[in-house]
């Protein structure tokens, strides 16, 4: 008896240990107290054996649930960096025709991106739009790719990131919005896909970081985003306010039809180009109004801009809610000048050894024009 006793503070692993090897006998109630003592232990160790089971689930389910998060966030946060180097992009982009001056290829609409692009609505505070996006989407950008990698600068932790990201997508999909409104009111009528994709990427990027955030967590953070919401808005209002509304002159253009003279004179090599261009059918659309349709005929030269197949999209003038001519509509052209030769569809200006290659001309032909 003194014996068993004595193993009763043994650790767990041997109750456990013991108690799969014998299940537990009630023996009888004896007055000695053995049978008693002997049923207290065993029922002991399979409390022992329950709670660690217990605990080791319990530890097993936190884990799963703490991985699934974190699987959660590192996917939210590639999406978020694979959205801002889109921005950052197109931002560049637009930077460096704005600060080249340069014109953006843009659709048909009428009016070229140029309009948007170079109006008093492209600069906040005296610094272009466009440089601005490049900061905020590359911002978010690198600071996406260093959460899903849980890697961070100047001994940031992994919660001020996301509030960091949290805050840049609340204040760019703030001004979207802003500038969404000013599109609709200002420029009525004018078309800017890169404004339109812009907004699509900020508001893709807030969503994304929302969800990441999730409802309840959102819920002790929105009195911040909605002030810094506010505060982006009237600080894109105070810059925009002593604006004259000289745009609103430009959302209604009405532009007669006129001719552009053509200054240069025509090479051999251009004249027989030209001819033979006219003699398989090649086409040139274009607008009255297009520099680069001007350009791309002082390039042929008075005389053999003559022997082009010309078609104008705008016969009729432009004005605002005019439609573009069922010849052009029908190419489905994305901009002036296009060129349609041999079946293909060429966009912008096209140098002579791009037409001669595309439409089958040959140097031989220059010495054939001249002797005809």
């Amino acid at each position: 008896m003194a014996s068993f006793v004595r193993l009763s503070p043994s650790p767990p692993s041997l109750c456990r240990s013991a108690s799969r090897l014998s299940p537990p006998r009630i023996a009888p109630f004896k007055k000695s107290g053995v049978g008693v003592r002997g049923v207290l232990l065993r029922i002991q160790c399979l409390q022992q054996d329950q709670k660690g089971a217990d605990d080791v689930n319990a530890e097993t389910s936190s884990s799963s649930s703490s991985s699934s998060a974190s699987s959660s966030s590192v996917s939210a946060y590639r999406w978020s960096a694979g959205l801002g180097g889109l921005g950052l992009i197109e931002t560049a982009y637009l930077s460096y025709l704005k600060l080249t001056q340069s014109d953006a290829f843009c659709p048909i609409g009428g009016q070229t991106c140029g309009d948007i692009l170079n109006s008093d609505y492209a600069v906040v505070y005296g610094i272009p739009l466009p440089l601005i996006g490049m900061l905020a989407y590359g911002t978010v950008a690198i600071l996406s790719l260093q959460l899903a990698v849980n890697i961070f600068p100047f001994k940031i932790n992994e919660n001020d990131g996301r509030f960091v990201l949290l805050g840049c997508t609340t204040a760019m999909a703030s001004a979207s919005a802003y500038f969404l409104y000013i599109l609709s009111a200002k420029f009525t009528g004018v078309s800017c896909p890169y404004c339109l994709l812009s907004a699509f990427l900020s508001f893709s990027l807030f969503f994304t970081i929302i969800k990441d955030f999730g409802f309840q967590e959102i819920q002790k953070e929105v009195v911040l985003q909605l002030l810094l919401a506010v505060l982006v808005v009237f600080a894109l209002n105070t810059s925009y306010s002593s604006l004259e509304p000289a745009n609103k002159s430009m959302a209604k253009i009405e532009m007669k039809p006129f001719t552009t003279e053509i200054t240069t004179e025509s090479s051999p090599f251009a004249l027989a180009l030209a001819k033979h261009l006219h003699s398989i059918g090649a086409k040139m659309y274009g607008a009255f109004w297009c520099s680069h349709c001007v350009e791309q005929k002082q390039m042929f030269g008075r005389e053999a801009a003559k022997l082009l197949d010309y078609v104008e999209c705008f016969p009729d003038g432009y004005r605002t809610g005019i439609k573009i001519a069922k010849a052009c509509s029908d190419v489905k052209i994305e901009g002036f000048p296009t060129w349609v030769i041999n079946g293909q569809v060429l966009s912008g200006e096209q140098s002579f050894e791009e037409l001669a290659q595309l439409s089958g001309f040959s140097p031989e032909e220059v010495n054939k024009s001249m002797d005809s």
